[in-house]
Protein backbone atom coordinates (compact mmCIF):
# COMPACT_ATOMS: atom_id res chain seq x y z
CA UNK A 1 0.00 0.00 0.00
CA UNK A 2 1.80 3.34 -0.88
CA UNK A 3 2.57 5.92 1.89
CA UNK A 4 0.43 8.67 2.50
CA UNK A 5 2.60 11.86 0.82
CA UNK A 6 3.41 13.86 4.21
CA UNK A 7 2.48 17.91 3.97
CA UNK A 8 5.27 20.20 2.18
CA UNK A 9 6.17 23.00 4.15
CA UNK A 10 8.85 26.44 2.73
CA UNK A 11 10.47 27.34 5.76
CA UNK A 12 11.22 31.18 5.14
CA UNK A 13 14.81 32.15 6.66
CA UNK A 14 17.66 34.34 6.59
CA UNK A 15 20.36 31.97 8.30
CA UNK A 16 23.24 34.19 7.98
CA UNK A 17 21.20 37.26 9.84
CA UNK A 18 23.39 38.89 12.45
CA UNK A 19 21.37 39.89 15.28
CA UNK A 20 22.99 41.45 18.71
CA UNK A 21 22.57 39.24 21.20
CA UNK A 22 20.80 36.26 19.55
CA UNK A 23 21.56 33.68 17.14
CA UNK A 24 18.52 33.02 14.80
CA UNK A 25 20.44 30.31 12.89
CA UNK A 26 20.47 28.30 15.45
CA UNK A 27 17.12 28.91 16.67
CA UNK A 28 15.52 27.79 13.45
CA UNK A 29 18.25 24.82 12.79
CA UNK A 30 16.38 23.52 15.44
CA UNK A 31 13.13 24.28 15.11
CA UNK A 32 13.27 22.71 11.30
CA UNK A 33 15.18 19.32 12.97
CA UNK A 34 11.83 18.86 15.17
CA UNK A 35 9.42 19.83 12.19
CA UNK A 36 11.27 17.43 9.72
CA UNK A 37 9.74 14.66 11.88
CA UNK A 38 5.86 15.49 10.83
CA UNK A 39 6.44 17.99 7.42
CA UNK A 40 8.55 17.44 3.88
CA UNK A 41 10.61 20.62 4.34
CA UNK A 42 12.64 22.80 2.77
CA UNK A 43 14.54 26.43 3.56
CA UNK A 44 14.67 29.28 1.58
CA UNK A 45 16.02 32.94 1.66
CA UNK A 46 13.06 35.42 2.31
CA UNK A 47 14.32 36.95 -1.28
CA UNK A 48 13.46 33.35 -2.98
CA UNK A 49 10.17 32.81 -1.33
CA UNK A 50 7.98 34.12 -3.77
CA UNK A 51 9.52 31.86 -6.84
CA UNK A 52 9.22 29.31 -4.49
CA UNK A 53 6.00 29.21 -2.52
CA UNK A 54 3.56 27.37 -4.88
CA UNK A 55 5.59 23.63 -5.08
CA UNK A 56 4.86 23.78 -1.35
CA UNK A 57 1.23 23.47 0.86
CA UNK A 58 2.58 25.77 3.51
CA UNK A 59 5.15 28.25 4.16
CA UNK A 60 6.15 29.07 7.25
CA UNK A 61 7.63 32.40 7.79
CA UNK A 62 10.05 32.62 10.49
CA UNK A 63 13.84 34.21 11.23
CA UNK A 64 13.55 36.30 8.31
CA UNK A 65 15.13 39.54 9.39
CA UNK A 66 13.90 42.92 9.21
CA UNK A 67 11.73 43.29 6.19
CA UNK A 68 13.10 47.02 5.75
CA UNK A 69 16.15 45.21 4.37
CA UNK A 70 14.48 43.13 1.55
CA UNK A 71 11.07 45.05 1.06
CA UNK A 72 10.36 44.61 -2.42
CA UNK A 73 10.75 41.09 -2.28
CA UNK A 74 8.91 40.72 0.66
CA UNK A 75 6.47 42.74 -1.38
CA UNK A 76 6.86 40.81 -4.33
CA UNK A 77 6.20 37.52 -1.88
CA UNK A 78 2.76 38.78 -0.51
CA UNK A 79 1.37 39.65 -3.29
CA UNK A 80 2.17 36.26 -5.24
CA UNK A 81 0.91 34.24 -1.81
CA UNK A 82 -2.52 36.34 -2.18
CA UNK A 83 -2.45 35.41 -5.84
CA UNK A 84 -1.85 31.67 -5.39
CA UNK A 85 -4.50 31.95 -2.41
CA UNK A 86 -1.28 29.92 -0.45
CA UNK A 87 -1.39 29.25 3.26
CA UNK A 88 1.07 31.40 5.15
CA UNK A 89 2.24 31.30 8.56
CA UNK A 90 1.52 33.46 10.33
CA UNK A 91 -1.31 34.26 7.98
CA UNK A 92 -1.12 37.90 6.20
CA UNK A 93 -3.73 39.32 7.89
CA UNK A 94 -1.94 40.25 11.08
CA UNK A 95 -2.84 44.07 12.23
CA UNK A 96 0.39 44.35 14.57
CA UNK A 97 4.06 44.52 13.05
CA UNK A 98 3.54 42.48 10.11
CA UNK A 99 1.17 45.57 9.27
CA UNK A 100 4.02 48.08 10.41
CA UNK A 101 3.16 50.18 13.47
CA UNK A 102 0.35 52.12 13.03
CA UNK A 103 -1.42 49.51 15.58
CA UNK A 104 0.01 51.56 18.94
CA UNK A 105 -0.85 54.62 17.44
CA UNK A 106 -4.64 53.12 16.90
CA UNK A 107 -3.95 51.14 20.44
CA UNK A 108 -2.77 54.53 22.24
CA UNK A 109 -5.86 56.51 20.55
CA UNK A 110 -8.29 53.48 22.04
CA UNK A 111 -7.20 53.50 25.33
CA UNK A 112 -4.99 50.00 25.65
CA UNK A 113 -2.18 50.05 27.39
CA UNK A 114 0.48 50.90 25.48
CA UNK A 115 3.41 53.19 25.70
CA UNK A 116 1.45 56.62 24.84
CA UNK A 117 1.97 56.98 20.89
CA UNK A 118 1.63 59.82 18.22
CA UNK A 119 2.49 59.91 14.60
CA UNK A 120 1.31 63.03 13.52
CA UNK A 121 3.32 66.86 15.08
CA UNK A 122 -0.54 68.13 15.47
CA UNK A 123 -0.87 64.86 18.53
CA UNK A 124 2.60 65.64 19.83
CA UNK A 125 0.58 68.19 22.71
CA UNK A 126 -0.89 64.10 23.65
CA UNK A 127 1.92 62.86 25.02
CA UNK A 128 3.13 63.12 28.73
CA UNK A 129 5.97 64.77 29.87
CA UNK A 130 8.88 63.14 30.02
CA UNK A 131 12.86 63.27 30.68
CA UNK A 132 13.42 62.38 26.64
CA UNK A 133 11.53 61.19 23.91
CA UNK A 134 12.15 58.32 21.00
CA UNK A 135 11.45 58.87 17.13
CA UNK A 136 11.47 55.84 15.06
CA UNK A 137 10.04 55.10 11.72
CA UNK A 138 6.96 53.45 11.39
CA UNK A 139 7.91 50.39 9.60
CA UNK A 140 11.12 50.04 11.30
CA UNK A 141 12.36 46.91 13.39
CA UNK A 142 15.53 45.82 15.29
CA UNK A 143 15.90 49.84 16.28
CA UNK A 144 16.45 50.39 12.40
CA UNK A 145 16.25 54.56 12.29
CA UNK A 146 15.59 54.83 16.16
CA UNK A 147 17.15 58.55 17.69
CA UNK A 148 16.39 59.87 21.26
CA UNK A 149 15.67 63.32 21.14
CA UNK A 150 14.93 66.08 24.13
CA UNK A 151 11.81 67.08 22.98
CA UNK A 152 9.35 65.50 20.67
CA UNK A 153 8.98 66.70 17.25
CA UNK A 154 8.09 65.31 14.14
CA UNK A 155 9.62 67.34 11.02
CA UNK A 156 7.83 69.09 8.08
CA UNK A 157 6.52 66.34 5.49
CA UNK A 158 7.11 63.31 8.09
CA UNK A 159 3.89 63.12 9.47
CA UNK A 160 2.21 59.65 9.38
CA UNK A 161 5.76 58.04 9.05
CA UNK A 162 7.11 58.42 12.03
CA UNK A 163 6.16 57.59 15.85
CA UNK A 164 7.24 59.52 18.89
CA UNK A 165 6.81 58.42 22.39
CA UNK A 166 7.72 59.42 25.57
CA UNK A 167 11.09 57.25 27.17
CA UNK A 168 9.18 55.20 30.22
CA UNK A 169 11.08 54.78 33.40
CA UNK A 170 10.78 50.69 33.53
CA UNK A 171 11.91 48.13 36.07
CA UNK A 172 12.11 45.04 33.31
CA UNK A 173 10.75 44.40 29.72
CA UNK A 174 8.81 40.82 29.69
CA UNK A 175 7.84 38.60 26.50
CA UNK A 176 4.89 36.72 26.12
CA UNK A 177 4.98 34.10 23.99
CA UNK A 178 1.74 32.02 21.97
CA UNK A 179 0.50 29.83 19.52
CA UNK A 180 -2.18 30.50 17.73
CA UNK A 181 -4.42 31.69 21.03
CA UNK A 182 -3.03 29.25 23.39
CA UNK A 183 -0.11 30.64 25.77
CA UNK A 184 3.62 28.79 25.98
CA UNK A 185 5.91 30.25 27.95
CA UNK A 186 7.16 33.56 29.11
CA UNK A 187 10.92 35.53 29.90
CA UNK A 188 11.83 38.45 30.95
CA UNK A 189 15.36 40.74 30.99
CA UNK A 190 16.06 41.58 34.88
CA UNK A 191 18.46 44.32 33.56
CA UNK A 192 17.21 46.86 31.82
CA UNK A 193 20.05 47.79 29.50
CA UNK A 194 20.42 43.82 28.73
CA UNK A 195 17.70 43.27 26.50
CA UNK A 196 18.01 40.02 25.23
CA UNK A 197 19.84 38.25 28.46
CA UNK A 198 16.63 36.71 29.22
CA UNK A 199 14.91 34.32 32.27
CA UNK A 200 11.59 31.87 32.51
CA UNK A 201 9.43 34.43 33.87
CA UNK A 202 6.40 33.21 36.15
CA UNK A 203 3.55 35.18 34.33
CA UNK A 204 0.25 35.53 36.82
CA UNK A 205 -3.00 35.81 35.45
CA UNK A 206 -3.29 39.70 35.79
CA UNK A 207 -0.17 39.42 33.29
CA UNK A 208 -1.79 36.55 31.09
CA UNK A 209 -4.86 38.94 30.75
CA UNK A 210 -2.76 41.26 29.86
CA UNK A 211 -1.13 39.71 26.98
CA UNK A 212 -4.65 37.88 25.91
CA UNK A 213 -6.48 41.10 25.48
CA UNK A 214 -3.47 42.37 22.30
CA UNK A 215 -3.45 38.14 21.19
CA UNK A 216 -7.27 38.55 20.85
CA UNK A 217 -7.28 41.96 19.42
CA UNK A 218 -4.74 40.46 16.47
CA UNK A 219 -7.88 38.36 15.58
CA UNK A 220 -5.46 35.66 13.67
CA UNK A 221 -6.65 32.20 13.56
CA UNK A 222 -3.34 30.66 13.36
CA UNK A 223 0.40 31.69 13.81
CA UNK A 224 3.31 32.31 16.62
CA UNK A 225 2.75 36.15 18.39
CA UNK A 226 5.20 37.76 21.06
CA UNK A 227 3.83 40.22 23.01
CA UNK A 228 6.32 42.73 24.06
CA UNK A 229 5.66 45.15 27.34
CA UNK A 230 7.37 46.83 29.79
CA UNK A 231 7.03 46.88 34.08
CA UNK A 232 6.64 50.54 35.03
CA UNK A 233 7.99 52.11 37.79
CA UNK A 234 4.72 52.02 38.98
CA UNK A 235 3.94 48.48 38.83
CA UNK A 236 1.97 48.52 35.33
CA UNK A 237 2.39 46.68 31.92
CA UNK A 238 2.52 48.43 28.85
CA UNK A 239 3.07 47.10 25.42
CA UNK A 240 5.88 47.50 23.28
CA UNK A 241 5.39 45.71 20.35
CA UNK A 242 2.74 42.84 19.22
CA UNK A 243 5.49 40.09 16.64
CA UNK A 244 3.40 38.43 14.65
CA UNK A 245 5.51 38.36 11.62
CA UNK A 246 8.78 36.84 12.19
CA UNK A 247 9.28 36.92 15.66
CA UNK A 248 12.64 35.57 17.80
CA UNK A 249 11.43 33.26 20.20
CA UNK A 250 14.33 32.89 22.47
CA UNK A 251 13.98 28.84 22.96
CA UNK A 252 17.51 28.73 23.64
CA UNK A 253 16.64 30.32 27.18
CA UNK A 254 13.99 27.91 28.25
CA UNK A 255 14.02 24.32 29.33
CA UNK A 256 13.91 21.09 27.20
CA UNK A 257 9.91 20.63 28.41
CA UNK A 258 8.98 24.24 27.31
CA UNK A 259 10.99 24.04 24.18
CA UNK A 260 9.35 20.40 23.27
CA UNK A 261 5.91 21.58 24.21
CA UNK A 262 6.32 24.99 22.20
CA UNK A 263 7.37 22.48 19.07
CA UNK A 264 4.37 20.15 19.43
CA UNK A 265 2.31 22.95 19.70
CA UNK A 266 3.49 24.33 16.80
CA UNK A 267 3.55 20.95 14.27
CA UNK A 268 -0.43 20.83 15.70
CA UNK A 269 -0.98 24.39 14.59
CA UNK A 270 0.43 23.63 11.17
CA UNK A 271 -1.95 20.61 10.55
CA UNK A 272 -4.93 22.36 11.89
CA UNK A 273 -3.98 25.18 9.47
CA UNK A 274 -3.70 22.83 6.67
CA UNK A 275 -6.54 20.28 7.52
Amino acid sequence: MPAVPRPSVLFVTDLAYEARGRRYCDEDIRLTARLRESFDLALCHPRDAAALLDGFDAVVVRNSGPVLHYQEAYDAFRARALELGSRVYNPLTGRGDMAGKQYLVDLSRAGYPVIPTVDRAADLGLLPEAEGYVVKPKRGADSVGLSFVATPEIGSGADGTLLVQPRIDFRYEVSFYYVDHDFQYALYAPDPERRWVLEPYGASEADLAFARSFVEWNTLDHGIQRVDACRTADGDLLLVELEDLNPYLSLDRVAAPVREAFAARLTQSLRDMLA
